[in-house]
């Protein structure tokens, strides 16, 4: 108990057997162990079927918590809620959602807090669920034994509760602040992600494409909202196919990488079944990428620019996902999964620095569209200055438009409007006469 002890306030437990029985022996000798205390301490203990004896048996043992020890078993408690909800993928789903509403043009500042709250809750609602239905597979699995499910420091009925709140709470702040549309959308990714992508990853490979179904729908539901519910403009389609594109050979690189991990656990990943043809599928996609900032410029939603700096980006791309397909290396998976992480929001940034709907008049303005209209102008005069074609070649004006050519000019949408208030009042002007 001497030993244990010591361990159980300042250093690292041993990562032996004996830690079970060190932690039972403090328990007893102490007279109880506060349960943060023993939380932290469980986190350390190697994931066997004696640390989870040890925590049901600990934690019927521990001391009552006092005032100073309170604000240790909150960060504890939050600490298993950013596990649950998965924190850091939650992030990346309410970035896209907020880049697919700047990319409409900005609309009310409510709007964007309800379209981005409203779809971060889901997507914890989703990841939650996530975890209830696959907590005996994660057990088996090295990069999951930390999740509070398996390790016990939260209960099933307290994971599942907090689940359901979630998704009560961003399908009801959805309904609220945006429209009928993204709020179907963000219920239906909730079922998607919890359902469908769930049930299918111990049984086929096919779950990696609907994991980017769900992924490529955030950024529809920001556009979504920004518009009152449009989903299949050319913006929306573009952003949507962007992040479904991405997520393949990000995901593909890192189940390459946990591929023993994912057997152990008994989901069906393509890395299992044929190394070949997830390099293949890697190589693909990055091609598929590659096709979007092309698309964009020729359909006039974006600026020539978008193109030629999207191909540089996407040439690295398809470069390390090629590297990886001659050589088949834990390494060189690794390098495509680092490359996906900086890819994507330096795409995201370009695709809106380079929107023409950020050229069009806007009717409606508010402070943060303004904001973000002189930074997006600021960064695009001083890329000019380092343009040679603009200072070497066209010698053109702050307002002209040198860099390569435009094939098509996207029609503004307040052009529309007026054009169709025109023609009834025209209509109605003629019908009084």
């Amino acid at each position: 108990c001497r030993e244990g002890s010591r361990c159980f306030r300042a250093s690292p437990l041993p990562s032996c057997k004996m830690s079970t029985i060190l932690l039972i022996r403090v328990s007893r000798h102490h007279g109880g162990v506060p349960r943060h205390h023993l939380d932290r301490l469980l986190r350390r203990l190697p994931m066997t079927s004696a640390s989870t004896t040890a925590h049901q048996f600990l934690s019927t043992n521990t001391a009552p918590t006092t005032t100073k020890e309170k604000p240790a078993q909150v960060a504890s408690l939050l600490d298993d809620y950013g596990q649950l909800s998965k924190a850091r993928l939650s992030a990346l789903v309410v970035t896209t959602t907020a880049a697919g509403f700047v990319a409409a043009g900005v609309g009310p500042l409510d709007t964007l807090a309800a379209v981005c709250t409203g779809t971060g809750l889901c997507s914890a609602s989703a990841a939650g669920f996530n975890h209830i239905f696959e907590q005996d597979r994660d057990k088996k699995m090295k990069r999951t034994q930390r999740r509070p499910l398996v390790r016990g420091t939260m209960s099933v009925g307290h994971a599942a509760a907090a689940s359901t709140t979630w998704g009560i709470a961003g399908t009801t702040i959805l309904a609220l602040g945006t429209d009928p549309t993204t709020t179907a959308l963000g219920v239906g990714n909730i079922l998607l992600y919890s359902g469908l992508y769930t049930y299918l990853k111990p049984r086929s490979v096919l779950n990696t494409w609907v994991g980017a179904v769900v992924g490529a729908i955030p950024p529809v539901m920001g556009y979504a909202a920004a518009t009152g519910g449009t989903v299949f403009e050319l913006e929306a389609v573009l952003l949507g196919a962007t992040l479904f594109y991405w997520q393949l050979p990000h995901f593909l690189a890192l189940s390459y990488m946990h591929r023993v991990d994912y057997k152990r656990g008994g989901f069906r990943m393509l890395p299992d079944f044929s190394e070949g043809e997830t390099a293949n599928q890697m190589v693909r996609n990055a091609w598929y990428l590659s096709a979007i900032p092309v698309v964009a410029t020729l359909s006039g939603v974006t600026s020539s620019m978008f193109c030629l700096e999207g191909l540089l980006l996407n040439g690295y791309a398809i470069k390390v996902a090629t590297d990886f397909r001659n050589d088949r290396t834990n390494a060189k998976a690794r390098k495509v999964f680092l490359t996906s992480l900086w890819y994507l929001p330096c795409t995201l940034m370009l695709f809106l620095l380079h929107s023409k709907t950020w050229d069009e008049k806007q009717l409606n303005k508010n402070f943060l569209r303004e904001y973000i209209a002189y930074g997006r102008t600021t960064l695009r005069e001083a890329g000019r200055q380092l343009c040679l074609h603009e200072t070497q070649v066209a010698k053109a004006g702050p307002q002209a438009n040198a860099c390569p050519v435009v094939v098509t000019q996207k029609k503004s949408k307040n052009a529309i409007l007026e054009q169709q208030t025109a023609l009834t009042t025209t209509a109605a002007e003629a019908s009084t006469k």
